[in-house]
């Protein structure tokens, strides 16, 4: 016998294989910001898994679009909007475009991010700006929207919000990008108590590792992998969990879950070891892990 265990990776079913009810969203308008890549878009394509129609809006309106070219792929109806949802009046446009050419939007996900590697003492204001302004004021905005919309209308309506893992914990390089995330989450609860009259749940994911092109660790097979070492479940997220997760949030199976913040991270903010690994500056991780920053 070998005194070495062997671990066995549990992978989650591939996406073509839908958890909820297919037309558990036919009914919806499903807004998502940062939907034109990443995250944004793996949580807008788990809505369209559902028959929602979609509203994919992001600063990039070609990238937009070939979200929404996939999503019409599926057989379901895609809209690409572009606007920067740190301006309030792009914001509001955003939702007349939506409501003209879908109809009033029902589920709002929130998913416009941004995230570098800086050490705290290196941040000027504009990079600090950068990240907590698209993230805090964005959600804000966003969010204030929306609410207003379904309350002069008298109907429900249901909000992701997307956080981050390392908000309890903290991670190196990242002030900037924990410190908005944080205020998401706070933020979530805020709104789900304001707006619980009103029928409007608020609900929030917070996630860990989930690679892919537009992240630090890109989708580099070898430094996936290696990262993936580093967690309990023994890799990394894949992104229809996340997608999965935040369409859950919002679907009538969670009507009894508001002002909640669910991290999904395989465990990545357990002690693994009774001992720490070293302390890896940011600007050295690309040398250690294997990939370009």
């Amino acid at each position: 016998m070998t005194n070495q265990r062997r671990e066995r990776i549990v992978e989650p079913p591939d996406f073509d294989r839908p958890f909820l009810p297919e037309a558990v969203f036919s009914d919806d308008i499903v807004l998502v910001t940062g939907g034109s890549s990443g995250m944004g878009r793996g949580m807008a394509l788990a809505f369209a898994q559902g028959g929602a129609k979609l509203a994919i809006v992001g600063r990039d309106i070609q990238k937009a679009r070939a979200v929404a070219a996939e999503i019409e792929a599926m057989g379901e109806t895609a809209l690409a909007i572009a606007a920067d949802v740190r301006d309030a009046a792009q914001v509001s446009a955003a939702f007349d475009a939506a409501e003209a050419a879908l109809g009033p939007v029902s589920i709002l996900a929130n998913n416009a991010g941004g995230n570098f590697p800086a050490l705290a003492e290196a941040l000027s204001t504009n990079a600090w700006n950068a990240i907590t302004q698209i993230a805090i004021d964005g959600t804000f905005l966003c969010s204030s929207e929306f609410a207003r919309r379904r309350m002069a209308s008298a109907l429900p309506g249901a909000i992701v919000n997307n956080s981050a893992q390392y908000i309890w914990t903290g991670f190196p390089g990242d002030a900037h990008s924990a410190a908005a995330k944080a205020a998401v989450a706070t933020l979530t609860r805020a709104l789900a108590s304001d707006w619980r009259a009103s029928g409007i749940r608020v609900n929030c994911v917070a996630a860990g590792f989930f690679p892919h092109a537009a992240s630090t660790n890109g989708e580099d097979p070898e430094a996936v992998e290696k990262l993936g070492r580093m967690i309990p479940a023994g890799r990394t997220g894949r992104m229809q969990e996340f997608g999965w997760a935040g369409a859950f949030l919002c679907s009538p199976f969670a009507s009894a879950i508001t002002g909640q913040v669910i991290m999904i991270d395989g465990g990545e903010n357990l002690r693994r070891a009774l001992l720490s690994p070293d302390f890896v500056p940011p600007n050295h991780r690309a040398n250690i892990w294997g990939y370009s920053q």
